[in-house]
C-alpha cells in the first residue's frame, strides 16, 4: 500500500491562502489518480478535488471551483492543493488519497489509500 502524508495546514484568516502538500511513498502506480477530501466536525467526509496521474484531468467540487487548484509532481511523488480566497466554511481536516486504479474522480470509494489528514482552520 502507498503511504500518504499531508502537510501545510494551519490557521489563516478568511480571504487568505494555504498550500497543502501530500507526499507519497511505498507502492506507487503512475497511472493512478489522486484526490483531496475534507471533513469538518459533525460532517461527512466530502470530495474537494481530483487529478489524474498525468495531470491532464482535474475535477473539483462546486464549492471550491475557482478558488482551489490541484496539481502534482510525479518526480517528487507529491500532490498539492493550492487554496485561495479561503472561507470559514473551508475549515476541516484535509486528506489526500490515492485511487486504487485509474482516475478516482469524486467518488471516495475509488480511493484505496488515505493520509492521516492536516487541519485547516479559517477564521472570519
Amino acid at each position: 500500500q502507498a503511504q500518504l502524508v499531508e502537510s501545510g495546514g494551519g490557521l489563516v484568516q478568511a480571504g487568505g491562502s494555504l498550500r497543502l502538500s501530500c507526499a507519497a511513498s511505498g507502492r506507487t502506480i503512475s497511472s493512478n489518480g489522486m484526490g483531496w477530501f475534507r471533513q469538518a466536525p459533525g460532517k461527512e467526509r466530502e470530495f474537494v478535488a481530483a487529478i489524474s496521474w498525468s495531470g491532464t484531468n482535474t475535477y473539483y467540487a462546486d464549492s471550491v471551483k475557482g478558488r482551489f487548484t490541484i496539481s502534482r509532481d510525479n518526480a517528487k511523488k507529491a500532490v498539492y492543493l493550492q487554496m485561495n480566497s479561503l472561507k470559514p466554511e473551508d475549515t476541516a481536516v484535509y486528506y489526500c488519497a490515492a485511487a486504487a486504479a485509474g482516475y478516482g474522480g469524486g467518488w471516495s470509494g475509488a480511493y484505496g489509500d488515505w493520509g492521516q489528514g492536516t487541519q485547516v482552520t479559517v477564521s472570519s
